[in-house]
């Protein structure tokens, strides 16, 4: 059985202000393009189809058309990640049924498997750890603790079919390596999930991190099929094309099409715009950093004259301290509750106290059920 695994899409999303729903409409083209050609059974979608719950009209009519496109030649499961709105993307799912598209957002629905051949397929949406606590009799709110529930009905079922096992999953499992663009999901620190949760599957299709990643031979993430941080500059994107025959697993990584390349530059203006070593940066999208004593006048325009993708520019005199680094500098990589925490402690002079963090966790937990909920 032939698998193109896929994830992340997130449509309706831009790249620092620029529109990327050519680029993520090229990706469909080579998408229905490779199933054609590859004679791909199934594809798997393992969430964050959209970057948020309320998407853009131009990038639901896109899914769409994927969708449709890729039932005319294959079957299609697919879940919902961290950005989607289970009820909007879940919204018709007999009716696609029906039509080979098996999109699955309701945790009720994990451990009853879609049959690919003689293949179960395990959908398991994203699963919000304190909305699955209560309806599973959970003790702890954790993503682990979801999962290994998740995967508890899972092997009970696959025990009785006795069949191979697929299984879809959006989480973060330990051992992958994040970038800047995808959103924090933790819960009070429990984000991670150790890989022995997925023990014993034929193959784990997982969604989140943006880069392509072998957590081992049989737990795989495809990544994003676009870059949508500098952070991801020398990511590989595109798909794994996997072939299940009993318990042999093969897989072999798809490249995408990339619109433009990134690039990041350093130094100061007059070097840069002089240097002709840089020629193959000009057609690319480039996040630049000024090291000149003073900030140039213009600066971004003399850039652009040369390096006309110019998307980000910063300031980082040579020998500044800490206190020119700029906001996402410093609030890069930090959950947003750590930030939280610090600008309480700022306003207030003091840290806060453990009646104040429990406050917070639960502000931001709120805010994901509502998200969650949209």
């Amino acid at each position: 059985m032939r698998f193109l695994h896929t994830s992340d899409w997130h449509l309706g999303r831009s790249f620092h202000r620029t529109d990327m729903l050519d680029a993520q409409a090229r990706f469909v083209d080579h998408l229905v393009e490779t199933v054609r050609a590859e004679r791909v059974d199934c594809v798997l979608v393992s969430g964050d189809v959209y970057d948020r719950a309320l998407p853009p009209v131009d990038a639901v009519r896109l899914c769409g058309e994927a969708l449709r496109r890729l039932a005319e030649r294959t079957r299609v499961v697919l879940i919902s990640g961290n950005h989607d709105s289970v009820h909007r993307l879940g919204f018709g799912v007999g009716l696609m049924d029906a039509a080979g598209v098996h999109v699955r957002t309701d945790f009720r629905t994990v451990g009853t498997p879609v049959m690919v051949g003689d293949v179960a397929v395990y959908p398991i949406p994203y699963l919000e750890p304190e909305l699955v606590r209560e309806p599973w009799g959970l003790t702890e709110r954790s993503h682990t603790a979801a999962l290994t529930e998740a995967m508890r009905r899972i092997d009970a079922d696959r025990a009785e079919r006795g069949a191979p096992c697929v299984v879809l999953a959006h989480a973060f499992v330990t051992g992958g390596e994040p970038s800047d663009s995808e959103r924090d999901i933790s819960v009070g620190g429990t984000s991670h999930v150790p890989a022995s949760v997925f023990e014993g599957v034929d193959y784990a299709a997982l969604g989140h991190l943006h880069g392509r990643q072998r957590i081992t031979d049989r737990i795989r993430y495809s990544g994003s099929p676009l870059a949508y941080s500098f952070s991801e500059e020398r990511h590989r994107k595109g798909c794994w094309l996997v072939d299940l025959d009993g318990d042999r697993l093969t897989a072999e990584f798809v490249d995408a099409p990339v619109p433009r390349r990134l690039g990041r530059l350093r130094g100061r203006l007059e070097d840069l715009l002089a240097d002709p070593a840089l020629a193959d940066h000009e057609d690319r999208w480039l996040q630049i950093t000024l090291t000149d004593p003073q900030r140039p006048q213009n600066a971004m325009e003399r850039l652009r004259a040369r390096f006309p993708h110019t998307l980000v520019l910063s300031f980082e005199p040579d020998g500044a301290g800490p206190s020119h680094r700029t906001w996402s500098e410093r609030v890069r990589g930090r959950r947003e509750q750590d930030i939280a925490r610090d600008f309480l402690a700022e306003v207030t002079g003091a840290d806060p106290d453990p009646a104040e963090l429990d406050l917070l966790a639960e502000a931001f937990t709120a805010c994901r059920h509502r998200e969650a909920a949209r």
